[in-house]
């Protein structure tokens, strides 16, 4: 295998790349889980070139195909890139190509036609590739290879989506007489192998010791200073973690360091490198240019015109999403600095890798939000350093996620009964409500789709759904971007600030029935924070576990939410300015949830009267949600919460945390089955702060629809104190390999 493909320089692997190479020549898929920077490219690229150069691999004459599945553009662009300059040497028996939304229509007919190796992302697949399957018969038909790049991203309701893809992916290539082995490349993950196989529904091999050297990484946590500012109830204020973000970028663009800052939100990117630019314009006029945002939201043509400004050293520093956190190949990076906790330890080095891919030494900077999960951080580092990445979490067995798939599938080829299987135990329950909702008939030759519309366009696989609403200049008509159905309540409601390349725009209207937002160009000194309020209703207990007196349960709930209003907060500092309501209409949403009930004689324990009962609940609620992040793959804004003291189903005072995705995404179930662990260091979180009375670092929420009120930081410590005294062990979690298997 090496000796085929020795005219590219690869003649020296490493020994992880070599026993996963062995593996797939073997037939065997695998996944190879190590580090950035580890050569995991090449374990998957070995295999892959191997099969391509044999032209005798497929029956038509075609020669074997390969597909490359990356969950952003920017690295399948990336990886095209490296492709060809490997298989420069080759001479044209490789022939890689980008098939995206961004590929021109003139292009896509000789992708189909001639193109042996097919980067593409799971959303062009679902969309693209597999309804059109008779115009890319020949390709499925020589399919050799299925490459599922950075597969530690398909977690949640987008891991459960992309897990039923792949699973109509395998029925046609079965169709076609092919028989594609997968071959998975994560960052290090927890039980690597299981993840894989829920997600491809195939026992799948594991390599995770990683033999590739390593430069030194220097890794600081860095802490914003408290200010002289007062925020909500009069709690300290610190400062902001994207104004000590842009700072740190400011200062290691003058000092010429070529640097990325990962930010958590879009608004965010833009605002740090709106800061780092005014900045250096004060010191050099010839620094600002040096300086971007990259971001999802922006047109194809500003995406590319920035990644070949990053590549060539045109651009020092970029502030950006993580649309650049997956795998990006920036030779020469020598600085990254991470603006808040990412939502996961793997995610945390995965940006961290992206500073030192030559070998050289690499600053990594981790800045704190004021939030309990950033500040626990900062504060017990062995939380990072010394424990493992997560297990990835997604259940494609969701009947959310997988009716539609169904109906997908049926629309592509009749579903037969020997279909049923490779979609998972759950199908079988589904097919009559399909039947009944007049989306599929069962005919003699299987279930048939019974629509004229697109099968496919019953859901979004990133898990927004809807329209994308349309962000729109009002007075010139220019289409600047555009934002998902699910988020346009809560960013871009009328007088929301939205920023894009630099420029700051406010929001006009908000217009849900065309999915249209129309803004217009302003420099408001402050940002926008939306507010909610949410009541819950618990539709199904699934299980339950007694806490003392109390109980731990899991089931289904049913959550009517409402955006009631907005805060403006002054940039930088972060003080709050006031707050403006918003009429916008209720969404209902059924998911999953877990929730603990208290009993009076434990209330009486903890020495909890009625007036700060609602406080305390309160509390303990915000802190932790704020810490699930740590214990699920989740990112705080996945997961809603609601605390009553006394709940009309529990009929006893309640804290909720629930998915805020249709059907559950698989957080509340993990927050269930690590319960004592998560509410432990929530405790502590809470126990530990310095604050008199709360703050955002441990009990108030930035998304609180009631404006943090009550709280009661020492009554929810006593309250959890009280609740853990009694509680038991973890419940056993149920870590059976994979769904929808075949």
């Amino acid at each position: 295998m090496i000796s085929a493909i020795a005219g590219a320089g690869i003649d020296h692997p490493w020994e992880h790349q070599a026993t996963a190479a062995e593996h797939a020549l073997n037939g065997e898929s695998v996944v190879i889980a190590t580090g950035t920077a580890s050569g995991k490219s090449l374990a998957y690229l070995a295999p892959v070139l191997s099969a391509l150069l044999d032209g005798s691999e497929a029956p038509n004459g075609r020669g074997a195909t390969a597909l490359y599945l990356a969950p952003t553009k920017a690295l399948a662009a990336d990886q095209r890139r490296s492709v060809k300059a490997l298989s420069a040497p080759l001479g044209t028996a490789v022939r890689p190509a980008v098939y995206d939304g961004d590929t021109p229509v003139e292009e896509r007919e000789w992708v189909r036609q001639y193109a042996n190796y097919v980067l593409t992302n799971p959303d062009m697949l679902h969309r693209g590739i597999l309804p059109s399957h008779p115009r890319w018969a020949s390709f499925l038909r020589a399919l050799r290879f299925v490459v599922i790049d950075e597969c530690h991203t398909y977690r949640g309701v987008f891991g459960s989506h992309v897990a039923q893809v792949l699973r109509r992916l395998r029925r046609l290539c079965a169709r076609y007489g092919s028989d594609p082995v997968f071959l998975l490349a994560s960052a290090t993950a927890a039980q690597p192998s299981a993840a894989a196989g829920r997600l491809t529904g195939l026992p799948v091999k594991e390599v995770s010791d990683d033999a590739s050297p390593r430069g030194e990484m220097v890794f600081a946590l860095w802490e914003p200073p408290l200010t002289d500012l007062h925020g909500e109830k009069g709690a300290p204020v610190r400062r902001t973690a994207t104004a000590e973000t842009a700072d740190l970028l400011t200062d290691l663009t003058l000092q010429g360091v070529r640097s990325v800052a990962f930010v958590r939100s879009r608004r965010g990117a833009e605002l740090v490198s709106v800061i780092a630019k005014e900045r250096l314009a004060e010191l050099d006029s010839s620094l600002p240019a040096r300086v971007a945002a990259y971001r999802g939201g922006y047109l194809p043509e500003e995406r590319r015109a920035l990644e070949r400004a990053l590549h060539s050293g045109e651009l020092l520093g970029l502030a950006a999403t993580t649309a650049l956190e997956l795998g990006i190949d920036v030779s020469g990076l020598d600085a990254v600095v991470i603006c808040g906790y990412p939502g996961t330890r793997a995610s945390l080095w995965q940006q961290a890798g992206r500073a030192g891919r030559s070998g050289q030494g690499a600053l990594a900077v981790l800045v704190a939000r004021d939030d309990p999960l950033d500040t626990f951080l900062v504060h017990h580092p062995e939380a990072l350093f010394q424990q493992p990445v997560e297990s990835t979490v997604l259940d494609p067995d969701n009947p959310y996620v997988l009716a539609p798939h169904l109906c997908a599938a049926a629309a592509e080829l009749p579903l037969t009964e020997s279909d049923i299987a490779l979609f998972g135990p759950a199908a079988p329950g589904l097919l009559p409500q399909l039947e009944a909702a007049k989306l599929l008939r069962r005919r003699v030759t299987g279930w048939h789709w019974t629509r004229r519309e697109r099968a496919a366009d019953l859901t979004d696989i990133r898990g927004g759904g809807g329209r994308p609403v349309q962000i729109v200049e009002e007075g010139t008509g220019r289409l600047l971007g555009t934002v998902d159905e699910s988020a346009a309540h809560t960013a871009v409601h009328e007088g929301a600030v939205h920023l894009h390349q630099g420029r700051t725009y406010l929001v006009r209207k908000l217009d849900l029935e065309d999915s249209v937002a129309l803004v217009e160009e302003a420099v408001p000194p402050y940002s926008t924070h939306a507010r909610d309020t949410t009541a819950i209703t618990v539709l199904e207990t699934d299980t339950e576990v007694p806490w003392g007196d109390g109980r731990l349960c899991f089931g289904s709930v049913e959550v009517t939410n409402q955006v009631v209003s907005f805060l403006r907060r002054r940039l930088i500092t972060g003080e709050v300015l006031g707050e403006t309501k918003l009429d916008l209409p209720p969404r209902t949403l059924r998911t999953r949830a877990v929730w603990w009930t208290v009993t009076e004689d434990q209330l009486d324990a903890a020495r909890i009267n009625p007036e700060i009962l609602g406080g305390a609940l309160h509390a303990a609620e915000h802190a932790s949600i704020g810490m699930l992040p740590l214990f699920a793959t989740c990112d705080r804004w996945d997961i809603g919460g609601v605390s009553l003291p006394l709940h009309p189903d529990t009929l006893l005072p309640t804290v909720f945390v629930y998915d805020g995705h249709p059907g559950g995404a698989g957080f509340a179930e993990r927050a269930f089955h690590t319960a004592r662990t998560w509410l432990t260091a929530t405790l502590q979180a809470i126990a530990s702060c310095e604050c008199e009375a709360g703050c955002p670092s441990c009990i108030q929420s930035p998304k609180c629809g009631n404006g943090n009120e009550p709280l009661h930081k020492r009554g929810a410590v006593r309250l959890l104190t009280e609740l853990l005294r009694t509680a038991p062990p973890d419940p056993v979690e149920d870590t059976r390999p994979a769904a929808g298997g075949s």
